[in-house]
């Protein structure tokens, strides 16, 4: 398979997956639209091009691990683990009711779920530990965490990163959804995070600063994330736009936390059918 096939199959399932999400939360009528479309492309490249898991054995001790700590953004790992035949894509439809499944945030009951995602900040401290115990246990998986730009007002995930770099936890690799947007507003608004690869950078992680909408950019980070050997834990910084995918709600804190109504719902689901592949950046 030629790297330009492999990008324009890994953008098409995007294109795919972004309409089971609409649909989830438009059936729901509950969820966070606008986090799980900014994180879709990066999840994608994760799951069909990096990452070690069997669908028919999800607790394979020699897997990697994913943290989607930026846990309320469940309908993109939903979408994703469903077609990898995690579970039955049938489960999508009971997304966010009573006695079914997949609930707001990531639950352990779930197969290909690593962590119950839900308080922010929480996740990147699980995923040290991961890697922590990995390397006592000289296991050679890898540890993947997504975070959010929010999120990264936390003061523990700072304390988690510092924790990484003392312990040269090179398996660790930090994903930030840099999708600029938080519940209330813009992110610099609510409380400016600065200079993230700078910060990054002081907390001694390796930092790759990419588009986090253009896939041959997120396959190389991801590809040269996974060889580093420099005893240091690696942040790739996924510049992104929340709602990425649907112009209304693109940037729009509004869709941080708020499903569409009918017509939105029709609206987004063409919006999202004319997406160029060859294109979408």
């Amino acid at each position: 398979m030629t790297s330009q096939k492999l990008i324009l199959q890994l953008s098409q399932k995007a294109k795919d997956l972004r309409k089971e999400i609409i649909e989830m939360v438009y059936n729901a009528q509950s969820g966070h639209p606008g986090g799980s479309l900014s994180e879709i492309d990066v999840l994608v490249a994760l799951y069909y091009h990096k990452l070690k898991v069997d669908s028919k054995n999800p607790e394979w001790d020699e897997r990697d691990r994913f943290v989607l700590s930026k846990g309320h953004a469940s309908p993109g790992i939903y979408a994703v683990l469903a077609d990898k035949g995690f579970f039955p894509k049938s489960e999508l439809e009971g997304f966010r009711k009573i006695g079914r499944m997949l609930q707001g945030h990531p639950e352990l009951n779930t197969p290909g779920i690593d962590f119950a995602g839900g308080s922010l900040g929480q996740g990147i401290c699980f995923a040290v530990g991961l890697a922590l115990a990995g390397k006592l246990d000289k296991k050679d998986y890898k540890v993947y965490v997504m975070i959010g730009d929010g999120e990264s007002q936390e003061g523990s995930v700072w304390e988690a990163s510092m924790a990484a770099s003392f312990h040269k936890l090179d398996n660790l690799i930090g994903i930030l959804d840099k999708n600029q947007v938080q519940e209330t507003g813009k992110t610099k608004d609510v409380m400016d995070i600065g200079d993230v690869s700078m910060k990054w950078k002081a907390f001694g992680w390796n930092v790759i600063s990419i588009n986090g909408h253009d896939m041959g950019q997120i396959v190389n980070a991801l590809d040269k994330a996974s060889k580093s050997k420099n005893k240091n834990p690696t942040i790739i910084i996924s510049n992104t736009i929340k709602g990425k995918g649907v112009s209304f709600m693109e940037l729009n804190y509004k869709f941080h936390g708020k499903a569409p109504n009918e017509e939105e719902c029709k609206k987004a689901l063409e919006e999202i059918e004319k997406i160029d592949v060859n294109k979408f950046k």
